[in-house]
C-alpha cells in the first residue's frame, strides 16, 4: 500500500487533483461490545438538562438511527488542542507554526490562549478586544491584513494563523469585508443503535434509558446545619466558589428561622440516595470515526506565489491538517463512560476522480511530522513561505477578563 507523500499532496493541491482524502476507523467500546457508551449531550432549546442527538443514516444500505458520540465541532477542537499541546511542549517543528497568543493577568497569574483554541480562531473577540504594544489590535497593520485576506490572496493568514484556513473562521462582527473561511477538515464519531419501527415500517427514534446516580458520605447520609453555620461555611469558601453560588447560599441561610436547620448538600456534604435521574449510556453495534480533508476547498485559495507556489502552500496546509489529525486520533479521549478503542486499522482513501480511489497508509505521528517537514521546506523554497512561530502577541483587555464567570456545565461536548 502506498504511503502518503509530498508528491501526492502536491498533485491533490493542483487544479484537477483529488477532491478529498477520507479516513474511516471502526471503533468499539473499550470494555467490550456488551458495554454502553455515553454520547455527547446537547442543550435542547427551551428545556432543562441535556439530550442526545439522533440522526437517521444509512449503514450498508439499511436506514438506521445513529447517535452522535463526538460532533464535527468537537472533533476539530480536539485536533486544535493536539496542535496547541505540541506548541506548548516546544515541538521542534510545530513550534514554528505561526500563531496568535492572547494573555490575561488575573489573580496573580498569567493565562495564555492561542488562536488554535479560541472559538473564532484568529477573528476571535479576545484578540480583537486586546492590544499590541499599547495599540488596539484591530488597528495594527499586520492584523488588518489578516482580516482583509481573501481566497484570491490568503498569504497573510497563512503566515499568521494557518489553522484558520484548515479549521475555518468567520469574522462575523465586522461591518464589511467579513472573512468567511469554511473548514477544509471535518470529522465526527457516530454510533449506530437499535431502533424499532411503527406500524407503517418507519423507524422510531430510540428513547434513552435513565441511570441512577448516588453519593455515599461516611459521616452521614444527611447533614443539616443551622442558618448561621451555613452562612459561615459558604462565606468561608467564597474564594473557591462563584460569587453567585455564595450569594444564593447566604440568602437561603438568612431565611432559616432560629432553632431550625437546612441541608448542607449544596456544599457537597451528605449523601445522595440512588435515583434514576440521569441519561444512561447507549448500546451501539457499530461505531465509526470519519474524517474528510477537502482538497477542493484548499484549491480555492491563492497565495500570490504563482501556480507552483500556490500548490506548495495548499500542500503545506494539507500536511498541517493531517498532522493535527494524526495527533488527535492517537488520543481516544472523549468523556466519562465513553472509553473507545480502535477495532481495526483506519482505511484512508485518496479520491482519484470518476469513482476511482487510491488506498494509502494511515499516518502516525512520526510520519505526519516527516510529511509536514517536507511540505514546509518545499513551500519555503518555491513560495518563500515564512513560518517562525509566534506571529502576534496580544495583551487581553482587563475589562473582559474581569467579567468572566465560569458557568456550571454538564459533561457533554
Amino acid at each position: 500500500m502506498r504511503s502518503l507523500d509530498l508528491a501526492a499532496l502536491l498533485a491533490a493541491a493542483s487544479p484537477g487533483g483529488s477532491s478529498c482524502l477520507t479516513s474511516t476507523t471502526p471503533l468499539e467500546p473499550a470494555g467490550g461490545a456488551h458495554m454502553s457508551v455515553a454520547p455527547a449531550k446537547f442543550a435542547e432549546r427551551g428545556k432543562k438538562g441535556g439530550v442526545y442527538a439522533y440522526e437517521q443514516r444509512f449503514l450498508d444500505g439499511e436506514d438506521r438511527y445513529a447517535v452522535i458520540l463526538d460532533s464535527k465541532q468537537s472533533q476539530l477542537n480536539r485536533a486544535e488542542q493536539a496542535l496547541a499541546q505540541a506548541v506548548d511542549d516546544g515541538h521542534p517543528l510545530l513550534s514554528r507554526l505561526p500563531h496568535v497568543l492572547v494573555t490575561y493577568e488575573r489573580e496573580g497569574r498569567v493565562d495564555r490562549y492561542y488562536d488554535l483554541t479560541l472559538p473564532h480562531r484568529v477573528f476571535d473577540g479576545h484578540i480583537r478586544a486586546g492590544s499590541v504594544d499599547g495599540q488596539q489590535t484591530t488597528q495594527v497593520p499586520i492584523y488588518r491584513a489578516v482580516r482583509d485576506a481573501t481566497p484570491a490572496n490568503a498569504r497573510a493568514l497563512l503566515e499568521m494563523s494557518p489553522v484558520t484556513l484548515i479549521f475555518g473562521g468567520w469574522d462575523s462582527s465586522r461591518r464589511s469585508r467579513q472573512g468567511r473561511w469554511r473548514s477544509a477538515l471535518v470529522g465526527e464519531i457516530v454510533g449506530f443503535v437499535a431502533a424499532g419501527r411503527d406500524e407503517k415500517g418507519n423507524l422510531v427514534q430510540p428513547r434513552p434509558a435513565l441511570r441512577g446516580g448516588a453519593r455515599v458520605d461516611p459521616v452521614g447520609m444527611q447533614i443539616n446545619v443551622s442558618g448561621k453555620a451555613m452562612k459561615e461555611l459558604a462565606t468561608g469558601q467564597r474564594d473557591e466558589m462563584s460569587v453567585a453560588t455564595v450569594e444564593k447560599l447566604s440568602k437561603a441561610a438568612g431565611a432559616v428561622k432560629a432553632g431550625a436547620s437546612m441541608s448542607a448538600s449544596s456544599l457537597g456534604l451528605g449523601g445522595i440516595p440512588p435515583t434514576l435521574d440521569q441519561l444512561a449510556g447507549v448500546a451501539c453495534d457499530t461505531i465509526i470515526r470519519t474524517h474528510v480533508l477537502s482538497f477542493a476547498t484548499l484549491r480555492q485559495m491563492r497565495f500570490g506565489a504563482g501556480p507552483e507556489g500556490d500548490a506548495a502552500c495548499r500542500a503545506l496546509l494539507a500536511a498541517l491538517a493531517l498532522n493535527a489529525l494524526a495527533r488527535s486520533d492517537a488520543e481516544l479521549f472523549l468523556r466519562a463512560n465513553c472509553d473507545l478503542r480502535e477495532a481495526a486499522t483506519p482505511q484512508v482513501r485518496l479520491d482519484q476522480r470518476r469513482g476511482e480511489f487510491l488506498e494509502v497508509e494511515p499516518l502516525g505521528i512520526d510520519a505526519a511530522d516527516h510529511l509536514l517537514g517536507e511540505a514546509l521546506a518545499h513551500a519555503e523554497k518555491v513560495a518563500d513561505v515564512k513560518w517562525s512561530g509566534l506571529a502576534l502577541r496580544v495583551v487581553g483587555n482587563p475589562d473582559v477578563v474581569s467579567g468572566a464567570v465560569d458557568a456550571d456545565a454538564e459533561g457533554g461536548e
